[in-house]
């Protein structure tokens, strides 16, 4: 497996609109997408008085092969987009975890945390406890938890996705609202 998600800032409230009318025409689209485990179509909206809050759409992929990512980079639809948006930069990580849920097509909220990781970390005791913070996610209602890291600038990921906004202990966390999950058909 490998996972990825891109983000594109966009200045405007009228971009948001555009971005909803995007997701609700295209996500349905990607269900069933070749080597596609889920795509959480995410997008954030500026708070006004939060620092450094933006809007943003930032779709998050869970792709069962290597090959999957690198078809759909290469693919028409994904050149739409850099038509449409730019061409993002795209952060990807290997999963050290994913857990999805029964329901997962009914989350409509996640949020994502990236820390580093310092140099003398035990990553089998980092990948151990992603594991357990997985299941406890689950016992607690999340959809799905992708948990991963990237060894090139050798950061953390977790990912999790709620039906209900959930209460957040990392002030740090980014949250995003779920306009659609892309899952495989049966």
């Amino acid at each position: 497996m490998i996972a990825m998600q891109y983000s594109v800032v966009l200045d405007d409230p009228h971009d948001m609109a555009q971005i909803d009318h995007r997701i609700a025409d295209k996500g349905p689209l990607f269900d069933g997408y070749p080597q596609l485990r889920m795509k959480a179509w995410l997008s954030a909206r500026r708070q006004a008085g939060v620092p450094g809050s933006v809007n943003l759409y930032a779709p998050f992929y869970l792709w069962a092969t290597p090959q999957g990512q690198t078809d759909f980079l290469a693919s028409p639809p994904f050149a739409t987009l850099c038509r449409d948006l730019g061409r993002p930069a795209v952060q990807t990580w290997l999963p050290w975890h994913a857990e999805l849920a029964p329901g997962l097509a009914q989350a409509r909220h996640a949020n994502r945390t990236i820390t580093p990781i310092s140099a003398d970390a035990d990553l089998a005791a980092l990948r151990a406890q992603a594991v357990a913070e997985a299941s406890d996610a689950i016992a607690c209602g999340a959809l799905a938890v992708v948990n991963g890291f990237d060894p090139a600038g050798w950061t953390q990921l977790r990912l999790q996705l709620w039906k209900q906004a959930p209460v957040l202990e990392d002030a740090a966390a980014q949250v995003y609202a779920v306009g659609h999950v892309s899952l495989p058909t049966a």
